[in-house]
């Protein structure tokens, strides 16, 4: 059945999404069954926390975060924020995890949520965060992805997005094509981006292929077209990656780098490469979650008047777009004064600013103070109404040029959202990065196979999740 966003944000699943443990022991990422404090838990005396900051921050940004920091320590006087560089990341952080190197509050994507609520490897906030005003207000199906099976809330969700079609202006305008004008189909991604290609020398569109990434983008795009990588039937869950719409999506890489050479020369980004080198100039075009130019400005120095963003193209009868999230999750490794902190530290900063007017419009000062990006699209973790009231309330400070990004904001609510795969996730995309990788290096690539082997290697994955 397709959903709308603007019905239900029902997601599964990447944003950008960071030490001295303060107040931490042990030596393995899972534990015992974490106990989790009463809801009248309180402080007892002075505790310090290690709270995640994302690397490579501007040092605006870094004092943006200082400036809330302090705040955050002025009004509550008996909490220490210590930060500490973290981005999550695949393929490290599951050694991060069990080496007992992850800050006190860290971000986790919500593919990764109930399998780490499942293991006891963060601890059970349930009892602090249903005190919370705003605990019983999530979308039902976002407050999901952080929850255990007797439906407790063990993390919080901070943010959802939707993918979009990000774009340089500049090179839209050299090559000769309206940079309000962005494309709408496929075929015209195709088209643009060989014009882009053949006249400035820059990638046309670019994708991410490692780390798990290229795997994340392929099935967003499979979505677009109207196939999916699983299918659940009957409690069963069954790889369908070998599909018409993966092929066609595999073809489609494959004929814009190898008959439209529109496609660059770099065939290994990741996440943060291909942020970097967009930022730069030298992209035209590239997928990744809508919400993206806040870690552009922040940690590429990207200039607003480059940037455009409009929605995927969707084709296809079941055609839908990618929707994931954020959570905020305490370590396992926390004791309980350190997990009321936690909690505090949770509310403070990620999710005030939502839903309350005052840390709105505080946030957003401190944002512009600092040369901050304010008012980037998201998509609400609570309703429309909430959202559009935040939005609302931040209007005077919003500095980002959201004309600029019409075609997103004026279509991604009208968009059926498509829940990122649910079972084994993040392995069923690595297996499909060597997929991607394959296309783009070797002009003869079995599609077929690679598919058909893809398909095999990730209902192993899923056999032994399950």
């Amino acid at each position: 059945m397709k959903s709308s966003i603007k019905a239900a944000v029902a997601v599964v699943g990447i944003v950008s999404l960071g030490a001295l443990a303060a107040c931490s022991s042990g030596d393995s990422g899972a534990t015992d069954k974490s106990p989790s404090p009463t809801a009248a838990a309180t402080l007892s005396g002075p505790v310090t926390i290690s709270v995640a900051i994302d690397k490579g921050l501007s040092k605006d940004a870094k004092d943006q975060f200082d400036a809330r920091v302090a705040a955050f320590e002025k009004a509550n006087p008996l909490i220490t924020v210590k930060s500490q560089e973290y981005t999550w990341t695949a393929t490290t952080f599951t050694a991060d995890l069990a080496g007992g190197t992850l800050p006190d509050v860290f971000t986790v994507p919500f593919t990764d949520g109930r399998g780490l609520i499942a293991q006891n490897q963060v601890a059970n906030i349930s009892g602090l965060v249903s005190q919370l005003p705003y605990a019983k207000n999530f979308n039902e199906n976002i407050a999901a992805e952080g929850q255990a099976s007797d439906g407790s809330q063990w993390a919080v969700p901070i943010a959802a997005y939707g993918q979009g079609l990000h774009y340089n202006r500049t090179l839209f305008t050299q090559a000769g094509l309206d940079p309000d004008k962005p494309p709408t189909t496929w075929d015209e991604v195709r088209t643009d981006a060989k014009q882009i290609a053949d006249t400035t020398g820059q990638a046309g569109l670019a994708m991410m292929t490692k780390d798990n990434t290229g795997g994340w983008i392929f099935t967003t795009m499979v979505n677009a077209f109207g196939g999916r990588v699983e299918a659940t039937d009957g409690g069963k869950t069954t790889a369908t990656i070998a599909t018409d719409q993966a092929k066609q999506v595999a073809q489609y890489i494959h004929d814009m780098r190898w008959e439209d050479n529109s496609m660059g020369a770099n065939f290994l980004y990741d996440w943060n490469g291909i942020n970097q080198d967009f930022a730069a100039g030298k992209i035209g075009m590239y997928v990744s979650g809508g919400g993206n130019l806040p870690n552009l400005i922040t940690q590429n120095n990207m200039d607003m008047k480059d940037y455009g963003l409009t929605v995927l193209p969707l084709q296809g009868d079941d055609a839908g777009v990618l929707g994931g999230g954020t959570l905020a999750a305490v370590s396992a490794k926390a004791d309980e004064q350190a997990q009321v902190a936690s909690v505090k530290w949770i509310d403070f900063y990620y999710v005030q600013p939502l839903v309350d007017k005052d840390a709105a419009v505080a946030s957003a000062q401190q944002s512009v103070a600092n040369k901050q990006p304010v008012g980037a699209p998201q998509l609400p973790i609570f309703d429309q109404a909430t959202y559009n009231q935040q939005q609302e309330w931040i209007k005077p400070y919003i500095n980002v040029p959201l004309d600029q990004m019409k075609g997103y904001t004026d279509n991604v609510f009208k968009q059926p959202l498509v829940p990122e795969p649910g079972v084994a996730t993040q392995d069923v995309y690595s297996k499909l990065d060597p997929v991607v990788q394959s296309i783009l290096t070797k002009k003869d690539a079995d599609i077929g196979k690679l598919l058909s082997d893809a398909q095999t290697q990730a209902q192993r994955a899923i056999d032994s999740a399950s």
